[in-house]
């Protein structure tokens, strides 16, 4: 590894560890063998990534949270304080299941935002943009630019990229007054039009 980036003196980077040029890694942290952390990276104190966890660009992962391998982070996710993922659906100490062979994966997409406290059940996939709230249970699926809330979390509303809460009008158009980028709802969905 070169040295461009910063690891505190009390975190663990473990070897055959990728991390990106200007990534952070804070206090008691440790990243796991086979990892790979993009660039401009922030792992909080507490952080626990684990082996062969890849994660994307910019992406903010607050403290306490373990990201276990099977979970995947696109570019530009945000992970709240405390926040859970799981990797495996029936866990027993007595039955052990070790190994990636019985980890259901997880994928987090572009942009996505996790609640702090919020848990996200493994084998589901958190769309683009999408905002999960403070303490949700994530059970299911995940649309681009949704927010959920709730156990098991539902949609609620849905969001812009830039994370402004969008109010369509009768057609199902709204624009986000932050980037000009236009959503059409469609059933179950938001679509992104473009800028106008």
């Amino acid at each position: 590894m070169s040295n461009n980036f910063y690891v505190n003196e009390h975190a663990v980077v473990d070897d055959n560890v990728e991390l990106g040029e200007g990534t952070k890694v804070w206090h008691f942290a440790h990243v796991q063998s086979g990892s790979k952390i993009g660039k401009k990276c922030v792992l909080g104190q507490n952080v626990n990534i684990g082996n062969n966890v890849t994660i994307g660009n910019f992406v903010k992962i607050q403290n306490n949270v373990s990201v276990y391998e099977g979970v995947t982070l696109e570019d530009y996710v945000f992970c709240g304080p405390s926040m859970v993922f799981t990797n495996i659906l029936d866990p027993r100490s007595k039955y052990p299941q070790v190994g990636a062979e019985f980890y259901i994966k997880t994928l987090v997409r572009e942009g996505a935002s996790l609640g702090a406290n919020s848990t996200i059940v493994c084998g589901n996939t958190i769309g683009r943009f999408a905002m999960v709230g403070a303490g949700s249970v994530v059970t299911k699926d995940v649309p681009d630019y949704a927010l959920v809330v709730g156990n098991p979390a539902r949609i609620i509303g849905w969001f812009s990229e830039a994370g402004e809460k969008l109010k369509f009008d009768e057609n199902g158009l709204a624009e986000c007054s932050r980037t000009g980028i236009k959503y059409k709802l469609e059933v179950g969905k938001v679509v992104d039009l473009g800028k106008s």
